[in-house]
């Protein structure tokens, strides 16, 4: 089955973690070997082979650069300019990726299309570009607004304000409070452009503010229920109904933290916590079970998100592993067309009517 995954750090793993995305997983995890400088040294589960090998051809993939102010004590850039040349540095990656053919932009309906229907022709996809709709991650590195527009003209076509911590445009995870005018005027931007706003990582205060206050496409990357994980970083349930009501698409998250409750980071272990991708399939029911249907949940997996198999589902080698997913979901109850809906159709359906 043809699979789209909404949120991918691609570039990340490719500059900071210094990984060629072009080779076999195996390959990358043996280089690895002995390195403890990342957590998951050894253990990645993506690259671009796993991607073609899982029929996973379309994804969305990120930029990142956060700013830390002098009292912010998460890792990130000690200046807006600093972050903004991160983000252009992996802009390099993704465009040194499409001039050796092995991505392809996609930021419009016609480059929407044509790469369908080259991922449907029937020939051997092990030579298929795998298609990119740019994201940014937290909005920090816009040293102000005005980058937004020079960044849409590069392909960026989605943006999440908000990451980890207090953010010059909008706080995040395990941060409170409102957005104030920079933010409120990032929004307005993004609307004119018509560039979606990634509703993931919003704490619950620019959540609502930033739903308030923009009238364009909102979509929720990753992102999984409250009502299963109790933290700040999942979607409460009434945050799940208002984004089914503004038409919006949630990427259900594969980091084992966010999928069960009680995980401790750098002791907890997949097999030790039962987490298995039969978990991901109950924050899917969940949020397929408030929305009374099944139109409003994709994938959005996150893996090798700054984690790796130490940190993922026990019953997912590499990434390619998606494919299990449409026969959990059949087990569950579900038709081959909530199935289809799920894999691939959410993501297709919104984006077809945010660029038509």
């Amino acid at each position: 089955m043809f699979i789209i995954d909404a949120h991918l750090d691609l570039s990340m793993n490719a500059l900071e973690w210094n990984r060629d995305l072009t080779q076999p997983i195996a390959a990358i995890n043996a280089r690895e070997a002995g390195l403890t400088d990342k957590p998951d040294r050894g253990l990645g589960v993506v690259s671009l082979p796993e991607l073609r090998k899982g029929n996973i051809g379309l994804v969305v993939a990120t930029q990142i650069g956060r700013y830390v102010a002098p009292d912010n004590h998460l890792p990130g850039w000690h200046s807006p300019q600093q972050a903004w040349a991160q983000t252009q540095g992996q802009l390099a990656w993704y465009n040194a990726m499409e001039d050796a053919g092995g991505m392809v932009q996609i930021n419009d309906l016609a480059s929407l299309e044509n790469h369908l229907q080259l991922w449907a022709d029937g020939e051997d996809k092990l030579n298929k570009p795998v298609g990119y709709i740019l994201s940014l991650e937290g909005a920090d590195s816009f040293v102000d607004v005005s980058n937004l527009e020079r960044a849409y003209m590069n392909g960026l076509r989605a943006v999440g304000p908000a990451h980890y911590g207090p953010g010059r445009y909008a706080n995040g995870t395990d941060a409170t409070g409102k957005m104030g005018a920079n933010g409120l005027e990032l929004l307005k931007e993004m609307e004119r452009l018509n560039v979606i706003l990634d509703a993931t990582h919003l704490c619950d205060d620019a959540f609502w503010q930033a739903l308030d206050n923009f009238n364009g496409h909102v979509w929720a990357s990753h992102n999984n229920c409250r009502a299963l994980v109790d933290h700040n970083r999942q979607y409460s349930d009434e945050m799940i109904k208002a984004l089914v009501d503004r038409g919006a698409v949630i990427g259900a998250a594969l980091d084992a933290w966010m999928m069960v409750p009680g995980w401790v980071r750098g002791r907890s272990t997949p097999k030790g916590m039962n987490c298995n991708m039969e978990v991901m399939v109950n924050h899917i029911d969940h949020i397929c079970q408030l929305a009374g249907n099944a139109l409003h949940v994709g994938m959005g997996t996150d893996l090798d998100g700054a984690f790796g198999k130490e940190q993922c589902p026990y019953d997912l080698e590499t990434i390619a592993d998606l494919q299990k997913v449409p026969e959990l979901l059949k087990k569950r109850g579900y038709t081959d067309t909530d199935i289809d809906n799920m894999m691939h159709g959410n993501w297709l359906r919104f984006l077809r009517n945010a660029w038509k």
